[in-house]
């Protein structure tokens, strides 16, 4: 259990400096283009790591690392729903809902693409 929690530990830590690293890379005061980039990245990225951890060709510790805690911290839901409210509170509707349109759309399209490229690519 120890090292289970240390891996998602070490691939949270990862996750967390990507994430910031974007979003000091991607500032942009009128739209929250980094979160919603990170969040679309990760859920691509979690679909194909699902198909993989599926088909056991990836061990649960990795999957433990990556998609717990490297693409947990990464995706920022949290930062998602703040960012919504202050468009919201900030009377800026019409971007706050295309922005959370977005996020939820595209976020599940790229799980849904990577799943199935995940499967298409022979990774079961």
């Amino acid at each position: 259990m120890i090292q289970q929690l240390g891996l998602v530990a070490v691939g949270g830590a990862i996750g967390a400096v990507l994430r910031y690293a974007i979003s000091y890379t991607i500032a942009s005061s009128e739209f929250p283009w980094s979160t919603l980039m990170v969040n679309v990245v990760g859920s691509f990225a979690l679909g194909i790591l699902s198909v993989m951890a599926i088909n056991n060709l990836v061990s649960k510790d990795a999957t433990l690392f990556l998609g717990v805690g490297l693409l947990g911290a990464f995706t920022t839901m949290s930062t998602f729903s703040f960012e919504t409210v202050d468009l919201l509170k900030n009377d800026q509707y019409i971007l706050a809902l295309t922005y959370s349109s977005l996020s939820f759309l595209l976020c599940i399209v790229c799980a849904f693409v990577g799943w199935e490229l995940g499967d298409r690519l022979q990774i079961n």
